[in-house]
């Protein structure tokens, strides 16, 4: 078996399989995508490195086009699917294949309940197996008492645990509390967590690491240890105290409703608006409340700011004036008014907004109001 920790071979440089593969990807050949996989063993390249350091990069390549609007969502889609049919020729190969001895450890390897990026958590269940650990892969969107009961009977030495959208940051933290009431130590990895973890630490997980290569490493030479008293939310995030969290969320629908009636009468574009538009207009209100509510789980103005703007590269990127999001966040404002945390965050978004975007008059549609 080529071992996760030899090196690569004579002129077998990484980099020089990502393009191909990239092609092979988003043409949606999966024949083509194998071929270039195994022509990079043959080349020399073992398998870890042709994971982390081919794989990977082009799936991540596969979201940035789609946020460029340089592909759409189906092709996203087929592109995915052919990287995890790679990887799993990859996992099947009589010269690769790692058969796990269970001598490094036992990990449990899952998605946050909602989260459906399942490709971060794969690749560090395939490493962890390339590493001599016995893996159980749960994949995308594991309900948390799924969860809970899948550690009660395997007993692992860790669960590992991976979100890629920060709005599943409140279910994380559900489930970094459940498994550690079972003595399980929780490691946490991917984008919801921030570049350097911060969440992972304000939500209590016993560890985080940035990829599946340091996530291994970590657990090779530092394992987590034993996981603290479980103890409820809010004992580690005494903000939540004032409701305001449980109020947004509750009453997202409501909220959604509110702006959508309202928005008409600050942009009159909207009475031309076709179904498909209006349904668009509606699904980005909803995902500006959601994050809302989690930057009020976490009391984060930052990460509510941060969603904002990569939402407006996003309806730049496809035609869509991105001022036409300041609108929504002041009719939110108007319903939250009550509530000072939702307030101040959606006032403090709107400004860093409109000063990101310039202050010509706001005469755009609202985010969503696309072909």
């Amino acid at each position: 078996m080529t071992g996760a920790t030899s090196g690569t071979g004579a002129g077998a440089d990484p980099a020089s399989w990502t393009g191909p593969l990239w092609h092979a990807a988003v043409a949606g050949d999966e024949y083509a995508a194998a071929d270039v996989a195994l022509d990079a063993v043959r080349a020399g390249l073992d398998a870890e490195t042709l994971l982390l350091e081919v794989v990977a990069p082009v799936q991540e390549r596969v979201g940035r086009e789609w946020a460029a609007n340089r592909i759409g969502v189906a092709q996203e889609h087929t592109a995915t699917a052919v990287n995890e049919r790679v990887i799993g020729a990859l996992a099947h190969h009589p010269d690769l294949r790692a058969r796990p001895t269970g001598h490094a450890g036992h990990a449990v390897v899952a998605c946050i309940d909602g989260e459906w990026h399942g490709m971060p958590a794969r690749l560090l269940a395939e490493v962890l197996r390339l590493r001599g650990w016995k893996v159980d892969y749960l994949g995308a969107h594991v309900p948390t008492p799924h969860l809970v009961a899948h550690l009660h009977r395997g007993g692992p030495d860790v669960v590992a645990l991976s979100s890629s959208v920060a709005t599943r940051l409140p279910a994380a933290h559900t489930a970094i509390t459940a498994c550690q009431a079972t003595g399980t130590p929780v490691l946490v990895g991917g984008a919801a967590f921030g570049s350097d973890g911060r969440y992972a630490r304000r939500l209590g997980a016993d560890a985080w690491a940035p990829d599946a290569r340091a996530a291994a490493a970590l657990l090779a030479t530092d394992p987590p240890p034993a996981p603290r008293p479980a103890r409820q939310a809010i004992d580690d995030l005494p903000h939540l105290a004032d409701q305001e969290y449980t109020h947004v969320t509750r009453s997202a629908a409501l909220l959604v409703r509110a702006v959508m009636t309202g928005l008409p009468a600050r942009l009159p574009a909207m009475a031309g608006y076709t179904d498909q538009q209006l349904r668009h207009t509606a699904e980005d209100v909803a995902h500006i409340v959601e994050f809302l509510g989690t930057a009020l789980y976490l009391d984060d103005p930052g990460l509510f700011d941060v969603f904002l703007t990569w939402t407006a590269g996003i309806l730049t990127a496809r035609g869509v004036p991105a001022r036409g999001l300041l609108p929504g966040l002041e009719l939110l404002a108007d319903q939250l008014g009550d509530f000072p945390r939702a307030h101040t965050l959606l006032t403090g978004a709107h400004r860093a907004l409109d000063r990101s975007l310039g202050r010509s008059p706001v005469t755009a549609d609202l985010p969503g109001g696309r072909a």
